[in-house]
């Protein structure tokens, strides 16, 4: 099958390999897609097999999906689609993922989707448009991970601090969870929760997930805050002579129009 939906997934998994976010079978990517686009690729109404979610999502029954597999690399995805990428909708019990095309060598979705479905239904009560859900493992954030306190406003105000246009692209800040067990209800439950406030959440010593109504704007998110912890690591170990200053932050927002994290700011 070819489509507009599978070709993003491709040049989404194929670029974050490329930047090296994705090693070995690192990260995973759920896109919700609209019924009416599904049906002119397939028939909607040929089930190949039922898989459990793990989880009750009443609010995404009927919903469709298409999702990357669990131990798959994505560096395959280009090659081979259909094994490494599953399409499926999420049955009436709202707990069986019913598939419809993919894992074509009787794989499944990534261990992760938990944390993907309920990130997905945290983000729709916010704001219904929401479609992607990403998760990756970018260098420089995981390395900054490492020297810096994990907290939303801490975190989030040393990322404004590195680029201009940082407060503009994430102006309700990061969300910043410890270091928890991945692949469970329970991190899942946590990301969620953040991400009732904020569309990046760094799960720390692991990685990212950003959400968004588009691949453009879910990659952007994650592309924005790696630049801006490289030059955070780049530059943490030298005396700092210029920042932007927290005040200047303030002009930048309020010129773009944006809706920022004022307690996030030391005024």
């Amino acid at each position: 099958m070819t489509s507009p939906f599978i070709e993003e997934m491709i040049e989404m998994t194929s670029n974050m390999y490329r930047l090296g976010w994705d090693e070995r079978n690192g990260g995973n990517i759920s896109y919700m897609l609209d019924e009416e686009e599904v049906k002119e690729y397939l028939d909607i109404h040929c089930v190949l097999r039922r898989i459990p979610i793990g989880f009750y999502a009443p609010t995404l029954i009927g919903k469709y999906f298409i999702v990357t597999g669990t131990g798959k690399y994505f560096r395959n995805v280009k090659r081979d689609p259909e094994t490494n990428l599953g399409l499926f909708r999420i049955a009436q019990d709202g707990t069986t993922a019913e598939l419809l095309w993919g894992y074509r060598d009787g794989g499944r979705f990534t261990s992760e989707l938990p944390a993907h479905l309920m990130s997905h239904m945290a983000r729709l009560e916010v704001d219904p448009e929401n479609r992607i859900v990403m998760h990756t493992h970018p260098t420089y954030t995981l390395a900054m991970n490492y020297v810096h306190e994990l907290s939303d406003r801490s975190f989030t105000h040393s990322l404004w601090e590195m680029c201009t246009e940082c407060i503009v692209v994430f102006p309700e800040g990061v969300g910043v969870l410890p270091w928890m067990l991945c692949g469970n209800n329970t991190i899942g439950e946590a990301t969620a929760e953040k991400m009732k406030e904020f569309r990046t959440v760094i799960w720390g010593m692991h990685g990212i997930y950003a959400a968004g109504k588009t691949p453009d704007e879910a990659f952007g998110l994650v592309e924005t805050v790696e630049k801006a912890a490289q030059i955070y690591m780049l530059t943490a170990h030298l005396p700092r002579v210029n920042t932007i200053k927290d005040e200047e932050m303030v002009i930048l927002a309020e010129s773009f129009g944006v809706n920022y994290r004022k307690d996030f700011l030391n005024l």
